[in-house]
């Protein structure tokens, strides 16, 4: 386990910064997004939007907690949740055929398949460091 507290908090920078992003974009654009997430045919439409609707939220407010250190560890544990929901996703829909994009970050989003899985691998381990990391303090660093 990684006990540097400035690799931890580049690693809180990253996470943060990449869910921040991805979640405005799909923010603005929650019915793009919900087509991305139909795409992958694991959802009825209903579904479907409601995640559209609520999971951008989710991931920017966690990845900007995330970045100031406010509940950072649960941040951290939530966005480890996402990435782990989000590379079985993708394992799911390859091994179905499915050749969808990933819908991550909306017009910019790419292809989901095992360089997808790898990103998300590393952005994982990344994620969990932070949440098994020791309490500290609640501030910017």
């Amino acid at each position: 386990m990684i006990r540097n507290k400035h690799v931890l908090y580049a690693f809180r920078l990253i996470i943060g910064g990449l869910f921040i992003y991805a979640g405005a974009v799909k923010i603005a654009d929650p019915l793009e997004f919900a087509r991305d997430i139909q795409n992958y045919r694991i959802l009825p439409p209903a579904a479907s939007l409601f995640i559209a609707l609520a999971l951008p939220w989710f991931e920017t407010l966690a990845g900007a907690f995330l970045i100031v250190g406010i509940f950072k560890r649960t941040s951290a544990w939530l966005l480890s949740f996402l990435l782990g929901g989000f590379i079985v996703l993708v394992i799911i829909t390859m091994a179905r055929g499915l050749d969808v994009d990933c819908g991550c970050f909306g017009s910019l989003s790419r292809k989901a398949d095992g360089r997808l899985i790898l990103e998300d691998a590393l952005m994982l381990f990344m994620a969990l460091e932070v949440a098994l990391s020791s309490p500290g303090r609640r501030t910017l660093s």
